[in-house]
Order: structure tokens, then C-alpha cells, then sequence
């Protein structure tokens, strides 16, 4: 079976010669708490405060959720996974995801950098807007991040976390699995259900303990 990384310790190579530039592309865990964890209050807040939506925080809420849980399983499978030809298309996704592929336990590249994490919510934010309209974003929008925030969390935990919850082991063995044995298979992180929706579980279900680290 090939070798689906290069190394399993808290390390990567730099991703920019430019050093500063390069620091952005490492980020602390907390770092997108810090960032979107008042985006999720304040638009809760104009929703309920501004727009009057009452009762109906709730369900666009939760479907800003579930709208997340479906982003994630889309743009890890069609955008992080895809390459384009040339050597500028293999240097642009190793930036993008290759680098956590090869070098999958580099605590600083699990979550979203905001240089890339905020323009990605603004471009997400208007396009809600003209569809649901204004109002209704504010807690779709809100659900959406929260949803965001839930996957980088999970996705932190999953590879530097000490889990014992079988839930979590199971969820763990899920991403561990895409990483080691199969990566064109469950691309969800979060959750599996669209694993299971579009027919991308894996034919496997074996452990390599040495790898994953148990």
C-alpha cells in the first residue's frame, strides 16, 4: 500500500520563501475563535435585535448548519482535492491542502487561516444575501459559521486530541483512514453523513495503529 505522507510530527516545510508571508499560513487552533466566535453573537444579535426575527432565529439558524455541513463535504472533495495541471497547479495544492496530506499532525496548518478563512466568509455572506435577502442571513449566516468553527475544532481534536468518546474514536478512525489509506474517499470531517449520501465510504474499514498514532 503506498505511503500517503511524509512525516507524522508537528512539523511542515515552509509553504512561502517569504517568511512573514509564511507566518500567516500557520495558525494557533484558537485563532478562528477569536476571529468568527463574535461574527456568530453579533449577527445573532441583529437578527433577533434589528430584523425582529424571533422564533425564527431557529430553523434559518439550523439550516445555516446544515448548509455548512454540505460546504464541507464540497469543498474538501472538489476544491481542496482538486489539482490543476502544470507545476503551478501542483505548487497551488500543495499550498492549499497537499501540505496537510504529507505533513498531517503540523498542529499550525489545521485550521483555516483567516487570510483565507475571512474572504471565503464575504464571499459566502453576499451570496446569502442574494438569495435569502438580508434578514434571513443574519442567522443563516450565523449557523453557517458556527458550523465552520465546529469542523476546525473537530478537525484540530481529531488529529491532537486524546479521545475517548467511541463517537469521536469513530469519527477519528473516519479522517484518519482518508489520510493513510484511501484520500479519494470520506472527505467529510465533522460528520460522515455525506460520506454515506454520495457514496464515498471507504471499501475499508482497517487501522494501521502505528500510523494514526493509537
Amino acid at each position: 500500500m503506498p505511503k500517503h505522507f511524509v512525516s507524522n510530527k508537528d512539523e511542515s516545510p515552509p509553504l512561502f520563501h517569504n517568511k512573514f508571508l509564511d507566518l500567516f499560513s500557520r495558525v494557533h487552533w484558537s485563532v478562528p475563535l477569536f476571529v468568527f466566535v463574535p461574527v456568530v453573537l453579533s449577527f445573532l444579535y441583529w437578527g433577533a435585535a434589528d430584523y425582529a426575527l424571533g422564533w425564527m432565529l431557529v430553523p434559518w439558524f439550523a439550516g445555516g448548519l446544515v448548509f455548512w455541513s454540505f460546504s464541507e463535504y464540497v469543498l474538501h472533495r472538489f476544491v481542496f482535492h482538486y489539482q490543476p495541471p502544470g507545476k503551478l497547479g501542483e505548487k497551488i495544492h500543495f499550498i492549499v491542502h497537499g501540505v496537510h496530506h504529507d505533513y498531517p499532525n503540523d498542529s499550525l496548518r489545521l485550521v483555516m487561516p483567516p487570510a483565507l478563512g475571512i474572504p471565503l466568509a464575504i464571499l459566502f455572506y453576499y451570496l446569502f444575501v442574494s438569495v435569502l435577502g438580508l434578514p434571513n442571513t443574519m442567522p443563516f449566516f450565523a449557523g453557517f459559521i458556527t458550523g465552520y468553527l465546529v469542523y476546525d475544532m473537530t478537525h484540530f481534536a481529531l488529529h491532537h486530541a486524546n479521545i475517548q468518546h467511541p463517537y469521536w474514536k469513530k469519527l477519528k478512525e473516519h479522517h484518519m483512514i482518508h489520510h493513510y489509506h484511501d484520500p479519494k474517499n470520506g472527505y467529510g470531517v465533522s460528520s460522515d453523513f455525506w460520506d454515506k449520501i454520495f457514496r464515498t465510504e471507504f471499501n475499508i474499514r482497517k487501522r494501521d495503529k502505528t500510523v494514526i498514532g493509537e
